[in-house]
């Protein structure tokens, strides 16, 4: 049975719709509580976005009816609450935020006892548990409780004191969570921050800013000299990257550069990387020429979670810039990751232009189709004998990745191929053939 109202992480959508409302959160978190067995604490979270606090207010209504005790954290990154979840042995995280959406969306995310996102069989749970109405109860004060100086000292402390003494960093918070974070603890090691999307006012959270805009970011950099460019989306649970030339990286470059220093250092458990079906196959070459494991997953960070889960391993992550060190975090990370890559550039005194090199990516094309209805693929025959061939004629050399995006009425296609020319003829089959079988709408404009 699909989920009806949960996406590929929680649940999204413009505020005052029929999925983003109070009354909505209220009945949805009383059934996560009822799920979660009705007793202990439940730690709230949220973003900047105006209708934050309303809706987390909505979600301890619903929480408190079904037997928690909820707690106000406030403007919070994500995975702080997770963290929180997890130091604190409460029954579940809650965090009000529609992540890299605009402004006007909002949405919720549940975590589970050990700071662990729900998987898709535990939000099916839930969603069955959803009642008509949330019973009624007296009205009470929700208490609040500040959780910024825990977090800030916890990851200020992976570095050494002053570690960043003499650095400039360019850093982007997108008017999002990690204004009140990120900048304090790379100050607190010793950093001059450059501050880009750090005025948060309720409605220019992600706009134009943040990991989803990294042209400003990367301006900075090179106006001001920085030695590298950090950017997070309005949640905080993504890093974006520049190098000291202005140049971005993805997250398959950052996954690619932390897993063969963990390797080479011997600190990579298991010898083994998580990454999602979308990265690039330059990350299992070079991984898999040093020794190192590659496992791929669907897309989506909580699926990556699940993986390194059960196979033991404690780096992964997905080329949007969700990246999972998880013996410091049980969820993606955006701070931490940084972090990380300034103890590898730290340690070895390369640059970010340098380390980078690590990935020699296969050609990729990408193209996103806005279809009218999400028909299964098996059933598209035009489509299906297409990748079937394309597959058979690329043997080793490449992949074909033909998916529906989970939040949206789009057909994703990916080739990758040995050469520019290959991909790019691959990609135009794959359009054709998809136009034969599905009613391709135009893009919004």
């Amino acid at each position: 049975m699909s989920r009806r109202y949960f996406g590929t992480d929680g649940v999204r959508g413009a505020f005052g719709g029929p999925l983003v409302n109070e009354e909505f959160f209220a009945r949805l978190a009383f059934a996560a509580g009822r799920w979660s067995g009705g007793d202990g604490v439940a730690l709230i979270g949220r973003d900047t976005r105006a209708s934050g606090e309303a809706l987390a207010l909505a979600a301890a209504r619903g929480l408190r009816a079904a037997g928690l005790r909820p707690v106000l954290l406030g403007v919070v990154p994500t995975p702080l609450v997770a963290r929180a979840v997890q130091a604190q042995s409460a029954t579940l995280g809650v965090v009000i935020t529609a992540s890299h959406n605009p402004a006007a969306d909002n949405g919720i995310k549940f975590f589970g006892r050990h700071g662990i996102k729900l998987t898709d069989v535990d939000e099916l749970a839930v969603e069955q548990l959803v009642p008509p109405a949330v019973p009624v109860a007296a009205e009470q004060a929700v208490p609040t409780v500040e959780a910024l100086s825990d977090y800030i000292a916890a990851i200020s402390g992976l570095l050494p004191a002053a570690a960043l003494r003499g650095w400039r960093i360019a850093l982007d918070t997108a008017n999002g969570a990690t204004c009140g974070t990120s900048p304090k603890v790379l100050r607190n090691l010793g950093a001059e921050v450059i501050a880009l999307g750090g005025a948060p006012d309720g409605k220019n959270i992600n706009a134009g800013v943040g990991s989803e805009y990294p042209a400003l970011l990367a301006a900075k950099v090179r106006e001001t000299g920085a030695r590298l460019g950090i950017a997070h989306d309005g949640d905080g649970d993504r890093c974006v990257l520049c190098d000291e030339n202005g140049s971005v990286l993805d997250g398959d470059e950052v996954l690619t550069l932390l897993g063969l220093y963990a390797l080479k250092c011997g600190r990579l458990a298991r010898q083994t990387l998580v990454i999602t079906v979308q990265s690039n196959l330059g990350v299992d070459a070079a991984l898999t020429a040093q020794g190192g494991r590659v496992c791929r997953t669907s897309v989506g960070d909580r699926y990556v979670i699940e993986r390194m889960r059960a196979e033991g391993a404690m780096l992964g992550g997905e080329s949007s810039g969700h990246i999972v060190c998880a013996e410091i975090s049980p969820t993606g990370d955006g701070l931490v990751a940084a972090v990380k890559v300034l103890e590898v550039m730290l340690t070895t005194g390369k640059p970010l232009s340098a380390l980078r090199r690590a990935l020699v990516k296969f050609p990729q094309r990408t193209r996103a189709l806005v279809v009218r209805e999400k028909l299964p693929i098996e059933t598209l025959p035009t489509l299906k004998t297409t990748i079937a061939d394309m597959e058979r004629e690329l043997g080793t050399r490449g992949r074909v990745l033909v998916r529906y995006s989970g939040t949206e009425t789009k057909l994703r296609l990916l080739i990758e191929g040995p050469d520019e020319a290959t991909v790019q003829t691959g990609l135009v089959r794959l359009d054709a053939a998809a136009r034969q079988d599905l009613v391709v709408l135009p893009a919004p404009a």
